[in-house]
């Protein structure tokens, strides 16, 4: 066996070597004892295969049920195919399934037509198929060559690897060092399988050519390394002079030149059948025989024969295909053929593949070498298939290669830009996306006149490079309006509607109130009537203060639809138009799912935009260093994909967060960057977040001009800005520093505007926020306590934490001037122990000064530590000391379990401990504290 099996065991059959690893891998994956995952990494040749082999017939000996797949070049880019090989056996038991989970893998698997099913849904279909088998017997299941195994079905697999411990399922993927693996949504265990030791390697050359000169065996035992393929391939290769060995050459080379001679050595009728194997990818012996009488050269199945006796391939019995030993034979198949040879084999699979339809277009792109359109035409429509079944990489891809096989002309340029649209809209493949455009405008110079996706596409990448919003809407704009004709307006045309969608990104980041202009004009004319989030995106998106109250009812259907909801696009763009109506609340468990696909290699830009909306509602509800963790995740993601147009929000979440807590210069300096940045691109939207997050860190120093004068930038006061989303989010720190200012008219005039505006109908945060904005202003104090306390009994008001926690210590501060001294220790103390969860220190220390003030005082004794901890802090350390692990909170609170552990460490010393066994106590003990000092209302204590 080349690569493992048979040629790497001793006469005893016992894998020589590698006794040690066999036993460490089998402890490691829970064999039959609940399961676990592993990745085994190592070098080509190392013997991941032999190992593997190994592994699945000891398996096998004790009752365990073995599934086995491998990764295949070609179809690396045929989404789920990997899945297929696995779940082949279980066709039957699909059935069994609830109806969405297998409702949504018969889609995935091809065995189904129907819309696209979101990978998350995907992945816990397959979770619960495997559970349900593995509840018989238990599984192992082993995937060799994991780096070719397409995308989908890694990040479908990855997400099941994670979470088998326990169900009885065992998982083992092999990959070479450096390779894309199960691990990269989150971190699996990793066995790197070593090199054989000297005494090993001697053995095992020593088995297999016992005739070799002493010489030749050190000098092939120096160049293998212990690398076993070495060891097994060299000898046969330097048989015909072995008293004369060649010079040392790069492993690699040497493996990739041994195997070519081996394959060439084989008659050609078997290098023809390999070459069919090789291209056609699955081993499929049915698709083999027939494709092989297709290229009518004189050769069948039996010509596999000497490629088994040399051990170069073999039959797997239970499911009937054909399997290279080493993923590298199958390499050297292929590097030994000629094009013409190639292309002859992939004409043979396409002519016998005709009911894959992916399959076949993508064998018949690869047999066409001049443009065909018929040719294209299928490619485009497997490209369609494949963004149906999720997978954007793939349609844009295959969607490319359909341009390529376009003959000049409208076709060609029209099938560039539209994988240059999924590019930049949804994988994140900016540079590539641009080049796609080029393309496009070369084959037709016109075409930006009239192609809603290549001025779509143009216009993302305009906002992401160095142009600006007004150039980017004037673009965009032109081509909705010239393309009249083609579009017709036609409300279920998909590149309209993907247009108007980004139209109305565009206005919202220039946030003038001409911008939204040609975006309603357009929205009159749709017929037979407005998609219901286009018109809830007009009212709610665009000028939210006037109009969002307004499309509550339409968009309680939107948010309704959400649970089932698999796209992550309409997730998304839901979460956009519930964000002024301060309903991002219930879009969250939606947008996780959007989260979680996308750590596990889905879509770029769905991922960052529900990371948005994720950091966004974490600040408005107190989850502050959730936020800040997200934040960071989602800077990294513009980072890696170029999409700096949508780091400010990032920015800015982390510069408020960092202001509140005091951290003003460095909040300050976020905020300067981003305003700099944003105002020549003319993204006015950016910037007034940006002056937001300015005032707050301002209103924490207690540096009230400069708080008023960041407020003011983003709305005069006086004036709720017509389409300036975020004049809505200032407008209480507008008022409270105009009044710290003494500009009681610019407070007064403001409220007033709110109230006109009607912002009180937005949500409740506004409406407590405009009943506290008026108690501000107010000279008439009864009336003022009258409106705070009207502002705090607003429903569900608490869940606002930080501005709730404001609007208290504005009570407290005003009963206390009052002299209602008692009564405003209540507020005080609320709004001190929520700025203190927060770690909002400049907050916390005003409540603190104000209730001195009010005869109020620490005792030493009985301060509650768990006060010093932030919210998330407190959190883990509750959820620890009831016993669960790092990793358990990591997957409740969908963090990683260093984080968990990195806040664990920061709250030890916090609450005067040292270990995790403390924390109960810890924890008892402070809230026992709290609730006698919450008792005390003495002035001394």
């Amino acid at each position: 066996m080349i690569g493992g099996g048979s040629a790497r065991h001793s006469a005893t059959g016992t894998l020589i070597g590698r006794d040690g690893d066999l036993r460490r891998i089998h402890d490691l994956l829970r064999i039959g004892a609940g399961g676990g995952a592993l990745l085994l990494a190592g070098d080509a040749g190392v013997g991941k295969t032999a190992v593997l082999d190994a592994l699945a017939g000891a398996a096998e000996a004790e009752g365990i049920r073995v599934l086995r797949a491998a990764g295949v070049e070609f179809e690396a880019d045929c989404s789920y195919s990997g899945l297929n090989q696995i779940l082949f056996p279980f066709l039957d038991t699909l059935d069994d399934l609830d109806l969405p989970f297998r409702d949504a893998l018969r889609v995935a698997l091809g065995f189904d037509s129907g819309r696209p099913p979101e990978r998350l849904l995907v992945s816990n279909a397959v979770l619960r198929l495997l559970q349900t088998v593995a509840a018989g017997d238990p599984l192992l299941i082993i995937i060799d060559d994991l780096p070719w195994v397409d995308r989908a079905s890694t990040a479908v697999l990855g997400f099941v690897a994670r979470r088998v411990a326990g169900i009885g399922v065992s998982m083992l993927a092999a990959a070479r060092p450096g390779a894309h693996s199960l691990s990269e949504g989150g971190a699996l265990p990793t066995y790197e399988l070593p090199p054989l030791d000297a005494e090993s390697a001697a053995q095992l050359i020593g088995s297999k050519f016992p005739v070799l000169a002493r010489n030749v065996r050190q000098h092939l035992l120096a160049v293998a390394g212990g690398n076993p393929l070495a060891l097994l391939e060299l000898p046969t290769a330097l048989q015909p002079a072995l008293a004369d060995p060649p010079a040392v050459l790069p492993l690699s080379r040497r493996l990739e030149t041994l195997f070519g001679s081996r394959v060439t050595g084989l008659p050609m009728p078997s290098q023809s059948l390999l070459l069919l194997a090789a291209l056609e990818g699955s081993g499929d012996l049915g698709v083999l025989q027939a494709a092989s009488r297709q290229a009518n050269d004189g050769y069948s199945l039996d010509d596999l024969a000497p490629a088994e006796r040399d051990q170069l391939v073999y039959i797997e019995d239970r499911t009937r295909r054909l399997r290279f030993r080493h993923p590298l034979i199958r390499s050297a198949v292929v590097g030994n053929s000629t094009s013409s040879e190639r292309r002859a084999a992939h004409g043979a699979l396409a002519q016998v593949l005709v009911d894959q339809p992916e399959r076949r277009a993508w064998h018949l792109g690869e047999a066409t070498l001049e443009p065909d359109e018929e040719v294209a035409a299928l490619l485009e429509h497997a490209a369609r298939l494949t963004l149906r079944r999720g997978d954007a990489n793939g349609g844009m891809r295959t969607l490319v290669r359909a341009a390529v096989l376009t003959p000049q002309g409208p076709n060609r340029s029209r099938r560039l830009a539209e994988a240059a649209y999924i590019g930049a809209e949804s994988t994140g493949a900016l540079h590539s996306a641009r080049k796609l455009l080029d393309d496009a405008r070369s084959v037709s110079p016109e075409l930006d006149e009239g192609s809603l996706h290549f001025a779509t596409a143009a216009a993302l990448l305009d906002l992401n490079s160095d142009g600006d919003v007004d150039t980017a809407h004037r673009l965009l704009v032109a081509v909705v309006e010239s393309a009249a004709e083609t579009h017709r307006y036609d409300a279920r045309n998909k590149a309209l509607v993907d247009a108007l969608h980004m139209l109305a990104v565009l206005c919202f980041f220039g946030a003038r109130h001409e911008l939204w202009q040609p975006y309603y004009r357009v929205l009159e004319r749709l017929q037979p009537e407005p998609p219901v989030l286009l018109s809830v995106l007009g009212r709610t998106f665009s000028d939210p203060a006037r109009t969002g109250a307004a499309a509550s009812g339409e968009l309680d259907l939107l948010v309704a639809s959400l649970p089932g909801e698999t796209d992550p696009i309409q997730i998304n763009r839901v979460g956009t138009a519930a964000l002024y109506l301060d309903r991002l609340g219930e879009v969250r468990e939606a947008a996780w799912r959007v989260v979680r696909t996308g750590r596990d290699g889905g879509a770029a830009r769905r991922y960052m935009s529900a990371l948005i909306h994720l950091c966004l509602d974490d600040y408005l509800t107190g989850m502050w260093d959730e936020a800040l963790d997200l934040a960071d995740e989602g800077l990294q993601i513009c980072q890696d994909h170029g999409y700096s147009a949508f780091a400010w929000y990032f920015h800015y979440v982390k510069s408020i967060v960092l202001g509140a807590r005091g951290h003003a210069d460095e909040s300050l300096a976020t905020a300067h960057r981003v305003i700099n940045w944003a105002v020549p691109r003319g993204a006015h939207c950016a910037a007034h977040y940006a002056h937001h997050a300015a005032a707050v860190a301002a209103l924490g120093l207690g540096d009230f001009s400069l708080a008023y004068e960041h407020a003011n930038a983003v709305s005069p006061a006086g004036n709720l800005a017509s389409h300036t989303p975020h004049a809505l989010w200032v407008a209480m720190d507008l008022v409270e520093a105009a009044i710290r200012t003494n500009r009681p008219e610019d407070a007064a005039e403001h409220v007033r505007a709110m109230r006109e505006a009607h912002t009180a109908a937005v949500s409740p945060r506004h409406a407590m926020l405009m009943d506290a904005s008026a108690a501000l202003c107010t000279t008439d104090d009864e009336e003022a306590l009258r409106l705070f306390a009207q502002a705090l009994a607003t429903p569900a008001a608490e869940r606002w934490r930080f501005d709730f926690a404001r609007v208290q210590l504005a009570h407290g501060e005003r009963l206390r001037r009052v002299r209602a001294t008692a009564e405003s220790r209540k507020p005080l103390r609320a709004a001190l122990a929520t700025f203190e969860h927060l770690g909002a220190r400049p907050w916390a220390e005003r409540a603190e000064k104000e209730l001195r003030a009010a005869g109020w005082s620490r005792r030493g004794s009985g301060e509650s530590k768990a006060h010093t901890l932030t919210p998330q802090e407190l959190e883990i350390a509750r959820l620890a000391a009831s016993g669960l692990t790092n990793k358990q909170i990591a997957e409740r609170l969908f963090l990683s379990h260093r984080t968990v552990g990195a806040h664990l460490y920061q709250a030890y010393p916090k609450l005067g401990i040292t270990s995790r066994a403390m924390l109960r106590d810890a924890l008892d003990s402070e809230a026992t504290s709290r609730r006698t000092g919450a008792a005390d209302d003495s002035p001394d204590g």
